[in-house]
């Protein structure tokens, strides 16, 4: 981290939008573009552990609703890698509904990229982004991609999937995400070219890294 942006500290960036809207990709190929100095927090990884519960208490709990990230050991962080220093980032375990015993060192850097689907849920976590993106993708989409994912990653069955889609994904959505495309300095379109969004935002961080 250079000297001059040490003192000002870290440029963050906020890429928030729904399940499966396609934000994690973003984030992951604007970070392979940049030459600079990166880190990258991701909210899901703040989901609270529920080893206290059963497992089918923990299968029925609404993921969905802020209530169930936490956001102020988040912001905690942030902010401690805003102000220079290493933060050991929780690791979540999606099957089980809890964070392993092991932990990810996220070392301090000139650009700290954030991406979450609530991220943007808190005005506290708002005041912290110099840069707000929300990924709008349709409701088929998100849903398609989804299944996809929960079925091959997470043990999922699609009925399940699409019960939970449903029942708690759908409304809170429309209750606490969608709201952010509102919230954010910018709106994509979460069916754009990838590679192309990516490129424009990585030249453009370039230029305020730069600058």
């Amino acid at each position: 981290m250079s000297a001059e942006r040490q003192a000002a500290g870290s440029l963050v960036v906020g890429i928030c939008g729904g399940s499966c809207s396609g934000k994690s990709s973003l984030a992951h190929a604007v970070l392979e573009r940049l030459e600079h100095s990166a880190a990258r927090l991701c909210f899901d990884s703040y989901y609270r552990p529920l080893r206290h519960m059963n497992k089918a208490r923990r299968d029925r709990q609404n993921f969905d609703h802020p209530d169930s990230l936490d956001h102020e050991l988040f912001i905690e962080q942030l902010d401690t890698l805003r102000g220079g220093r290493a933060v050991q980032e929780p690791v979540y375990d999606f099957a089980n509904h809890d964070r392993l015993a092991r932990s990810r060192r996220v070392e301090p850097a000139e650009l700290v990229l954030v991406d979450g689907i609530l991220l943007m849920a808190w005005p506290e976590i708002v005041r912290r982004l110099h840069l707000s993106i929300f990924v709008d993708a349709p409701e088929e989409m998100r849903l398609s991609r989804r299944i996809l994912r929960d079925v091959s990653e997470r043990g999922r069955d699609e009925g399940s999937v699409r019960r939970q889609f449903a029942e708690t994904v759908a409304p809170m959505h429309a209750r606490y995400v969608q709201p952010a495309a509102g919230v954010a300095g910018r709106v994509v379109a979460g069916d754009a070219d990838l590679e192309q969004l990516a490129d424009s935002l990585a030249l453009e961080l370039r230029e305020r890294l730069r600058g």
